[in-house]
Protein backbone atom coordinates (compact mmCIF):
# COMPACT_ATOMS: atom_id res chain seq x y z
CA UNK A 1 0.00 0.00 0.00
CA UNK A 2 1.33 3.41 -0.97
CA UNK A 3 2.37 5.80 1.78
CA UNK A 4 1.60 9.53 1.81
CA UNK A 5 4.02 12.45 1.60
CA UNK A 6 1.52 15.03 2.84
CA UNK A 7 1.94 15.50 6.58
CA UNK A 8 5.66 14.74 6.54
CA UNK A 9 8.15 17.19 8.06
CA UNK A 10 11.39 18.13 6.33
CA UNK A 11 13.25 15.64 8.54
CA UNK A 12 10.86 12.85 7.56
CA UNK A 13 11.22 13.76 3.87
CA UNK A 14 15.00 13.65 4.22
CA UNK A 15 14.67 10.12 5.56
CA UNK A 16 12.48 9.20 2.58
CA UNK A 17 15.13 10.55 0.20
CA UNK A 18 18.00 8.76 1.94
CA UNK A 19 16.11 5.45 1.93
CA UNK A 20 15.36 5.85 -1.79
CA UNK A 21 18.98 6.64 -2.69
CA UNK A 22 18.32 10.32 -3.39
CA UNK A 23 20.33 13.32 -2.17
CA UNK A 24 19.04 14.89 1.07
CA UNK A 25 18.55 18.28 -0.60
CA UNK A 26 15.76 16.75 -2.70
CA UNK A 27 13.64 16.72 0.48
CA UNK A 28 13.55 20.55 0.45
CA UNK A 29 12.34 20.46 -3.16
CA UNK A 30 9.62 17.96 -2.27
CA UNK A 31 8.50 20.09 0.69
CA UNK A 32 8.28 23.10 -1.60
CA UNK A 33 6.07 21.19 -4.03
CA UNK A 34 3.86 19.85 -1.23
CA UNK A 35 3.30 22.91 0.95
CA UNK A 36 3.99 25.94 -1.22
CA UNK A 37 3.08 24.86 -4.75
CA UNK A 38 0.44 22.45 -3.38
CA UNK A 39 0.70 19.82 -6.11
CA UNK A 40 -1.66 16.86 -6.15
CA UNK A 41 0.71 14.34 -7.75
CA UNK A 42 4.41 13.44 -7.73
CA UNK A 43 4.50 13.77 -11.52
CA UNK A 44 4.01 17.54 -11.09
CA UNK A 45 7.33 17.86 -9.19
CA UNK A 46 9.13 18.83 -12.37
CA UNK A 47 12.49 19.89 -10.89
CA UNK A 48 12.99 16.34 -9.66
CA UNK A 49 14.64 14.01 -12.15
CA UNK A 50 12.43 11.45 -13.87
CA UNK A 51 14.37 8.75 -12.02
CA UNK A 52 13.67 10.35 -8.64
CA UNK A 53 10.00 10.84 -9.44
CA UNK A 54 9.77 7.18 -10.43
CA UNK A 55 11.42 6.15 -7.15
CA UNK A 56 8.86 8.18 -5.19
CA UNK A 57 5.89 7.00 -7.21
CA UNK A 58 6.83 3.38 -6.55
CA UNK A 59 6.05 3.81 -2.84
CA UNK A 60 4.29 7.13 -2.25
CA UNK A 61 1.33 9.31 -3.14
CA UNK A 62 0.90 12.99 -2.26
CA UNK A 63 -2.21 12.29 -0.19
CA UNK A 64 -4.75 15.08 -0.60
CA UNK A 65 -8.29 14.29 0.64
CA UNK A 66 -11.24 15.65 -1.32
CA UNK A 67 -14.15 16.78 0.89
CA UNK A 68 -17.04 14.33 0.89
CA UNK A 69 -19.59 17.06 1.64
CA UNK A 70 -19.74 20.85 1.95
CA UNK A 71 -22.49 22.87 3.62
CA UNK A 72 -22.82 26.66 3.62
CA UNK A 73 -24.53 28.61 6.40
CA UNK A 74 -26.67 31.68 5.84
CA UNK A 75 -23.88 33.66 7.59
CA UNK A 76 -21.21 32.41 5.16
CA UNK A 77 -19.68 29.80 7.46
CA UNK A 78 -18.83 26.59 5.61
CA UNK A 79 -18.62 23.06 7.03
CA UNK A 80 -16.61 20.36 5.28
CA UNK A 81 -16.79 16.62 5.90
CA UNK A 82 -13.60 14.61 5.29
CA UNK A 83 -13.19 10.85 5.39
CA UNK A 84 -10.55 10.12 8.02
CA UNK A 85 -9.18 7.44 10.36
CA UNK A 86 -11.14 4.60 8.72
CA UNK A 87 -13.30 4.02 5.63
CA UNK A 88 -16.77 5.40 6.24
CA UNK A 89 -15.65 7.49 9.23
CA UNK A 90 -15.99 11.25 8.75
CA UNK A 91 -14.69 14.30 10.61
CA UNK A 92 -15.81 17.90 10.19
CA UNK A 93 -13.90 21.12 9.56
CA UNK A 94 -15.35 24.63 9.65
CA UNK A 95 -14.25 27.72 7.72
CA UNK A 96 -15.39 30.96 9.35
CA UNK A 97 -15.19 34.18 7.27
CA UNK A 98 -15.07 37.48 9.14
CA UNK A 99 -14.30 40.61 7.13
CA UNK A 100 -10.58 40.31 6.24
CA UNK A 101 -10.11 37.04 8.14
CA UNK A 102 -10.76 33.45 7.16
CA UNK A 103 -10.35 31.13 10.13
CA UNK A 104 -10.24 27.35 9.86
CA UNK A 105 -11.61 25.39 12.82
CA UNK A 106 -9.61 22.18 12.63
CA UNK A 107 -10.38 18.69 13.95
CA UNK A 108 -7.67 16.54 15.51
CA UNK A 109 -9.59 13.34 16.36
CA UNK A 110 -12.58 11.38 15.13
CA UNK A 111 -14.82 11.66 18.15
CA UNK A 112 -13.34 12.42 21.57
CA UNK A 113 -12.46 10.60 24.82
CA UNK A 114 -13.21 13.51 27.16
CA UNK A 115 -16.97 13.05 27.50
CA UNK A 116 -17.98 16.68 28.12
CA UNK A 117 -21.75 16.51 28.55
CA UNK A 118 -22.45 19.62 26.46
CA UNK A 119 -20.56 18.53 23.33
CA UNK A 120 -21.88 16.52 20.37
CA UNK A 121 -18.38 15.27 19.54
CA UNK A 122 -17.97 13.84 23.03
CA UNK A 123 -21.35 12.14 22.78
CA UNK A 124 -20.20 9.93 19.90
CA UNK A 125 -17.24 8.41 21.73
CA UNK A 126 -13.71 8.04 20.39
CA UNK A 127 -12.92 6.55 16.97
CA UNK A 128 -9.26 7.39 16.47
CA UNK A 129 -6.52 10.00 16.17
CA UNK A 130 -6.11 11.90 12.93
CA UNK A 131 -2.71 11.54 11.29
CA UNK A 132 -0.64 14.64 10.53
CA UNK A 133 -1.66 14.12 6.90
CA UNK A 134 -5.36 14.14 7.81
CA UNK A 135 -4.89 17.34 9.81
CA UNK A 136 -2.90 19.15 7.12
CA UNK A 137 -5.33 18.01 4.41
CA UNK A 138 -8.03 20.06 6.17
CA UNK A 139 -5.95 23.18 5.48
CA UNK A 140 -5.12 22.24 1.92
CA UNK A 141 -8.36 20.76 0.63
CA UNK A 142 -10.98 23.30 1.66
CA UNK A 143 -11.97 25.61 -1.18
CA UNK A 144 -10.65 28.66 0.72
CA UNK A 145 -7.25 27.07 1.38
CA UNK A 146 -5.03 29.83 -0.02
CA UNK A 147 -7.13 32.60 1.59
CA UNK A 148 -6.90 31.23 5.14
CA UNK A 149 -5.51 33.72 7.66
CA UNK A 150 -5.92 31.90 10.98
CA UNK A 151 -6.46 28.47 12.47
CA UNK A 152 -8.06 27.25 15.68
CA UNK A 153 -7.64 23.67 16.88
CA UNK A 154 -11.18 23.74 18.26
CA UNK A 155 -12.90 21.20 16.04
CA UNK A 156 -13.56 17.56 16.86
CA UNK A 157 -11.35 15.98 19.51
CA UNK A 158 -8.87 17.07 22.18
CA UNK A 159 -5.73 18.30 20.34
CA UNK A 160 -3.36 17.55 23.22
CA UNK A 161 -4.64 13.96 23.36
CA UNK A 162 -3.23 13.58 19.84
CA UNK A 163 -0.27 15.82 20.52
CA UNK A 164 2.35 13.97 18.42
CA UNK A 165 0.37 14.45 15.20
CA UNK A 166 -0.90 17.93 16.11
CA UNK A 167 2.67 19.01 16.91
CA UNK A 168 3.81 17.74 13.51
CA UNK A 169 0.99 19.67 11.82
CA UNK A 170 1.92 22.86 13.69
CA UNK A 171 5.54 22.41 12.60
CA UNK A 172 4.44 22.14 8.97
CA UNK A 173 2.20 25.20 9.33
CA UNK A 174 4.90 27.38 10.90
CA UNK A 175 8.19 26.19 9.37
CA UNK A 176 9.77 28.25 6.55
CA UNK A 177 9.88 25.10 4.37
CA UNK A 178 6.16 24.55 5.08
CA UNK A 179 3.35 27.11 5.15
CA UNK A 180 5.56 29.71 6.82
CA UNK A 181 2.75 30.97 9.08
CA UNK A 182 3.44 32.96 12.21
CA UNK A 183 2.50 30.82 15.25
CA UNK A 184 0.40 33.81 16.37
CA UNK A 185 -2.07 32.86 13.63
CA UNK A 186 -2.78 29.57 15.44
CA UNK A 187 -4.77 28.90 18.62
CA UNK A 188 -4.98 25.52 20.31
CA UNK A 189 -7.94 24.79 22.56
CA UNK A 190 -7.68 22.20 25.33
CA UNK A 191 -9.66 20.90 28.29
CA UNK A 192 -6.36 21.13 30.17
CA UNK A 193 -4.48 17.93 29.29
CA UNK A 194 -1.55 18.27 31.71
CA UNK A 195 0.22 15.26 30.18
CA UNK A 196 1.13 17.31 27.10
CA UNK A 197 0.21 20.95 27.89
CA UNK A 198 3.70 21.80 29.14
CA UNK A 199 5.26 20.48 25.94
CA UNK A 200 2.88 22.64 23.89
CA UNK A 201 3.70 25.73 25.96
CA UNK A 202 7.44 25.08 25.91
CA UNK A 203 7.86 24.14 22.27
CA UNK A 204 5.41 26.32 20.33
CA UNK A 205 4.51 30.00 20.41
CA UNK A 206 0.88 29.42 19.45
CA UNK A 207 -1.95 30.95 21.47
CA UNK A 208 -3.67 28.84 24.12
CA UNK A 209 -7.39 28.53 24.84
CA UNK A 210 -8.53 26.58 27.93
CA UNK A 211 -12.05 25.17 28.17
CA UNK A 212 -13.07 26.28 31.66
CA UNK A 213 -16.90 26.49 31.86
CA UNK A 214 -17.19 26.48 35.66
CA UNK A 215 -14.90 27.84 38.41
CA UNK A 216 -16.04 25.29 41.05
CA UNK A 217 -14.45 21.82 41.12
CA UNK A 218 -17.59 19.75 41.78
CA UNK A 219 -19.70 21.69 39.30
CA UNK A 220 -17.03 21.55 36.58
CA UNK A 221 -16.68 17.82 37.20
CA UNK A 222 -20.40 17.35 36.53
CA UNK A 223 -19.90 18.99 33.12
CA UNK A 224 -16.40 17.75 32.30
CA UNK A 225 -15.25 14.35 33.67
CA UNK A 226 -11.64 15.36 32.92
CA UNK A 227 -11.77 17.65 35.98
CA UNK A 228 -11.16 14.50 38.03
CA UNK A 229 -7.92 13.70 36.19
CA UNK A 230 -6.69 17.21 35.44
CA UNK A 231 -8.21 19.60 37.99
CA UNK A 232 -8.56 23.19 36.83
CA UNK A 233 -6.49 24.33 39.81
CA UNK A 234 -3.50 22.35 38.52
CA UNK A 235 -4.01 23.56 34.94
CA UNK A 236 -4.01 27.19 36.10
CA UNK A 237 -0.93 26.58 38.24
CA UNK A 238 0.95 25.48 35.10
CA UNK A 239 -0.43 28.28 32.90
CA UNK A 240 0.66 30.91 35.46
CA UNK A 241 4.29 29.81 34.94
CA UNK A 242 4.28 31.29 31.42
CA UNK A 243 4.38 34.86 30.16
CA UNK A 244 1.21 36.02 28.41
CA UNK A 245 1.93 39.73 28.71
CA UNK A 246 3.42 39.97 25.20
CA UNK A 247 2.04 38.78 21.87
CA UNK A 248 1.17 35.28 23.02
CA UNK A 249 -2.33 35.06 24.50
CA UNK A 250 -4.26 32.75 26.79
CA UNK A 251 -8.04 32.69 26.58
CA UNK A 252 -10.54 30.89 28.80
CA UNK A 253 -13.61 29.53 27.03
CA UNK A 254 -16.80 29.69 29.08
CA UNK A 255 -20.02 28.25 27.65
CA UNK A 256 -23.04 29.79 29.39
CA UNK A 257 -25.63 27.31 30.72
CA UNK A 258 -28.86 28.74 32.11
CA UNK A 259 -29.03 28.31 35.88
CA UNK A 260 -25.89 26.18 35.97
CA UNK A 261 -22.85 28.49 35.69
CA UNK A 262 -24.26 31.95 34.96
CA UNK A 263 -24.86 33.45 38.41
CA UNK A 264 -23.09 36.31 40.21
CA UNK A 265 -21.51 33.64 42.42
CA UNK A 266 -19.91 32.05 39.36
CA UNK A 267 -18.75 35.37 37.91
CA UNK A 268 -17.14 36.42 41.19
CA UNK A 269 -15.44 33.04 41.66
CA UNK A 270 -14.16 33.14 38.09
CA UNK A 271 -12.73 36.63 38.61
CA UNK A 272 -10.95 35.48 41.79
CA UNK A 273 -9.62 32.39 40.01
CA UNK A 274 -8.06 34.44 37.18
CA UNK A 275 -6.88 37.39 39.27
CA UNK A 276 -3.44 38.60 38.24
CA UNK A 277 -3.32 36.50 35.07
CA UNK A 278 -3.09 38.38 31.78
CA UNK A 279 -5.92 36.70 29.91
CA UNK A 280 -9.28 36.99 28.22
CA UNK A 281 -12.55 35.19 28.93
CA UNK A 282 -14.70 34.23 25.93
CA UNK A 283 -18.37 33.83 26.84
CA UNK A 284 -20.13 31.44 24.46
CA UNK A 285 -23.85 30.88 24.12
CA UNK A 286 -24.72 27.22 24.61
CA UNK A 287 -26.02 25.54 21.47
CA UNK A 288 -28.71 23.02 22.35
CA UNK A 289 -27.89 19.40 21.57
CA UNK A 290 -30.29 16.44 21.44
CA UNK A 291 -30.96 14.63 24.70
CA UNK A 292 -29.47 17.32 26.93
CA UNK A 293 -31.24 19.11 29.78
CA UNK A 294 -28.82 22.02 29.52
CA UNK A 295 -30.18 25.27 28.11
CA UNK A 296 -28.81 28.61 27.00
CA UNK A 297 -29.49 31.73 29.07
CA UNK A 298 -30.72 35.02 27.69
CA UNK A 299 -28.44 37.49 25.93
CA UNK A 300 -29.19 39.99 28.71
CA UNK A 301 -27.95 37.60 31.38
CA UNK A 302 -24.78 36.85 29.38
CA UNK A 303 -24.14 40.59 29.06
CA UNK A 304 -24.63 41.03 32.82
CA UNK A 305 -22.12 38.24 33.46
CA UNK A 306 -19.66 39.98 31.13
CA UNK A 307 -20.14 43.30 32.89
CA UNK A 308 -19.48 41.74 36.30
CA UNK A 309 -16.22 40.17 35.07
CA UNK A 310 -15.16 43.41 33.40
CA UNK A 311 -15.84 45.33 36.62
CA UNK A 312 -13.52 42.91 38.41
CA UNK A 313 -10.77 43.64 35.86
CA UNK A 314 -11.16 40.55 33.66
CA UNK A 315 -11.16 41.28 29.93
CA UNK A 316 -14.25 39.53 28.59
CA UNK A 317 -15.84 39.13 25.17
CA UNK A 318 -19.03 37.48 23.98
CA UNK A 319 -18.28 35.22 21.06
CA UNK A 320 -20.70 35.50 18.15
CA UNK A 321 -22.31 32.20 17.16
CA UNK A 322 -21.50 31.16 13.59
CA UNK A 323 -22.92 28.38 11.44
CA UNK A 324 -25.55 27.17 13.90
CA UNK A 325 -28.02 26.45 11.09
CA UNK A 326 -25.66 23.83 9.60
CA UNK A 327 -24.58 22.39 12.98
CA UNK A 328 -21.17 24.04 12.66
CA UNK A 329 -21.23 26.16 15.85
CA UNK A 330 -19.31 25.45 19.05
CA UNK A 331 -20.07 21.99 20.45
CA UNK A 332 -22.13 20.82 17.47
CA UNK A 333 -19.54 18.99 15.34
CA UNK A 334 -20.28 15.31 15.20
CA UNK A 335 -18.92 13.86 11.97
CA UNK A 336 -20.82 10.95 10.55
CA UNK A 337 -20.59 7.32 9.56
CA UNK A 338 -21.81 5.97 6.28
CA UNK A 339 -23.02 2.42 6.15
Amino acid sequence: MAQFLLGMTLTALEQVCTAAGMKRYVAKQIADWLYKKRVKSISEMTNLSKENRARLEAEYQVGHIAPAEVQTSKDGTRKYAFEAVAPGQYIETVMIPDRDRATLCVSSQAGCKMGCVFCMTGRQGFHGNLSAREIIAQFMDVEESEALTNAVFMGMGEPLDNWENVRTAIEILTAPWGFGWSPKRITLSTIGDLATLKDFLDNTECHLAVSLHNPFHDERLALMPVENRYPLEQVLSLVRQYDFTGQRRVTFEYIMFAGVNDTKRHADALARLLKGLECRVNLIRFHKIPGSNLASGSQKLIEQFQARLEAAGVTTTIRASRGEDIMAACGLLAGKNKE
